[in-house]
């Protein structure tokens, strides 16, 4: 495995922190944008991406601020998935700060895809 970069995205969302955190932090929540299906067995958070499945760990939250997952496999150990939702008095709605990590070989990718998940949970406001 070659090292892994760490990056962050940020994306305007026109939502309030309690709704956003709902899709964010539970598997319903989840499976409307991240992932293909989810499921939540003692603690632990299965995600599956048409087949490719991976196993997560909740290791903190705070309520309507942010959830941060530890990944299971060995490949990811020790690694985290971080979502904070930001709000600034200033602006309407809030803003999604994804950090994650990749291959620096596919930062570019996993940010793209990043872009198209959140798109999907921008078209759940946009309704």
């Amino acid at each position: 495995m070659s090292a892994l970069e760490k990056f962050s995205l940020d994306f305007h969302i026109e939502t309030t922190p309690r709704l956003l955190y709902t899709l964010i932090s539970t598997p319903e929540g989840l499976t409307r944008w991240f992932a293909h299906t989810m499921l939540l067995e003692e603690g632990e958070f299965l995600f599956n991406w048409e087949g490719n499945e991976q196993h997560a760990k909740l290791v903190e939250a705070k309520e309507n601020e942010y959830v941060m997952f530890q990944w299971l496999e060995d490949y990811h150990k020790d690694l985290f998935l971080e979502m904070r939702i930001d709000t600034n008095p200033e602006m309407e709605g809030v803003t999604l700060v994804i950090t994650d990590y990749a291959e620096a070989s596919d930062v570019d990718f996993s940010k793209r895809l990043w872009e198209s998940q959140v798109g999907q949970l921008q078209r759940i406001f946009n309704a």
